[in-house]
């Protein structure tokens, strides 16, 4: 073996670190609110009636800023770099985690996360794209798949912190990471097919070019609408525990922290499985397929759980996080459907709208919820949002092995 085969399989390995653990501190950021948002909000005086809507709220605007973001970071990623948006995001959002910890009312809480969510945006996309042009086609899943199931770690980090010290703390030590991690990227470098894509006379990063041609428009959609129910089953289900556990009339309040802390330990186990399996199958549709049907059993079996105990909730919302754990499978069919010239633009924002997707989710759930009940709402949110994203998969070409040295022309 070469002098520069060895080397090349370091730098790979290193890249995939650096992304792994950014992603890390990502899922920290992401989720850290839904562990404290009641206890951040006695301490600041959010009264109890206003405990859920308050949440969605807060929620919703840092979702509205990983929307923003995504598209301000995929953009920057395709015209000057995939390093450049992994230095920029991460300083970002380690701020907005310091500010964090010093709010003292709602609107000032909720704009923060908004900024915190414009860094945050720029993260998943960036890793994703670098590892994905920096490995060999037939072994770029496992690149993926490992940062994602290292990455959704972080939500085991947050809850254990927000265990152990105040919801402030808590904040501080999601900025004090980011910052630790901004030093580590020091030694990351850009992919190849960037640095060919810079020497040649093609439009990068233009966003009109998503939407000025139907085949592409469609290719992209199909992509977004794919990850639909992921994010409700962790914004809603997972994180509005207690009301829902107080709807099925449970004996004790349920923990969302405990929720979060169950479902994304899933999450990280049924990336590392949806990833082996499309390598094995060798088809990443097939492996979207069978998590997207077992999304609705397991969200069902929660709906119907009728005096659902702390043990049962734990273990559904353990598979709940299981069938939404093709998380990395979904970011990689986006990266792989788009040319070098866009991919960056898609990668980053496809999961960033499919976050950001939350907010007309949540709008038509309190809509469903206002005529019939929590329950029946939860009901009728899932099979929709997973029978679009059935669709959309229906309508994808599958890009296993596909070569993405190509541009969008």
């Amino acid at each position: 073996m070469s002098i520069h085969s060895v080397s090349g399989k370091r730098n790979t390995v290193f890249i995939i670190l650096v992304a792994s653990l950014g992603y890390f501190v990502d899922i920290y950021d992401l989720v850290v609110f839904s562990i404290v948002r009641i206890a951040s909000f006695q301490d600041i005086g959010i009264a109890g009636e206003k405990m859920r809507t308050g949440g969605e709220y807060v929620l919703n605007m840092q979702m509205g800023g990983l929307l923003l973001g995504g598209i301000i970071w995929g953009v920057i990623g395709d015209k000057y770099g995939r390093i450049k948006v992994l230095f920029g995001s991460i300083l970002l959002y380690s701020v907005a985690n310091f500010a964090n910890a010093f709010v003292h009312d709602l609107h000032t809480y909720a704009t923060i996360r908004f900024i915190a969510g414009l860094g945050l945006a720029g993260e998943l996309g960036a890793g994703v794209t670098l590892v994905n042009e920096s490995m060999h086609k037939d072994k770029r899943g496992y690149g993926t798949m490992l940062i994602a199931a290292i990455g959704v770690l972080g939500a085991l980090a947050a809850f254990y912190v927000a265990e152990h010290f105040s919801w402030r703390k808590a904040y501080i030590v999601g900025g004090v990471m980011g910052l630790l991690l901004l030093f580590l990227r020091l030694g990351t470098f850009e992919s190849g097919m960037f640095h060919k894509s810079v020497t040649q006379n093609v439009a990068k990063g233009k966003l009109s070019m998503l939407f000025n041609n139907q085949e592409r428009f469609l290719r992209y959609l199909y992509c977004l609408l794919i990850g639909l129910p992921i994010w409700f089953v962790v914004g809603i289900f997972i994180t509005q525990a207690p009301e829902f556990g107080e709807a099925l009339h449970a004996p004790v309040a349920l923990s969302a922290g405990k929720g979060i802390l169950f479902s994304y330990l899933a999450i990280s186990i049924g990336d590392i499985i949806a990833g082996l399996l499309a390598q094995v199958t060798k088809s990443r549709k097939l492996a979207v397929l069978i998590f997207q049907i077992s999304i609705v059993i397991s969200c069902f079996l929660y709906l119907s759980s009728t005096g659902i105990t702390e043990q049962r909730f734990n273990w559904l919302a353990f598979f709940m996080g299981l069938g939404v754990g093709y998380w990395a499978t979904f970011v990689t069919i986006a990266s792989e459907q788009f040319g070098t010239n866009l991919r960056s633009t898609v990668t980053t924002t496809a999961p960033n709208f499919v976050r950001g997707a939350l907010i007309p989710s949540t709008f038509l759930f309190e809509f469903f919820v206002n005529r019939t009940n929590i329950i029946t709402a939860g009901y009728i949110m899932i099979v929709l949002l997973t029978v679009i994203a059935l669709f959309a998969l229906s309508r994808l070409k599958e890009s296993f092995n596909r070569d993405l040295d190509y541009l969008e022309v």
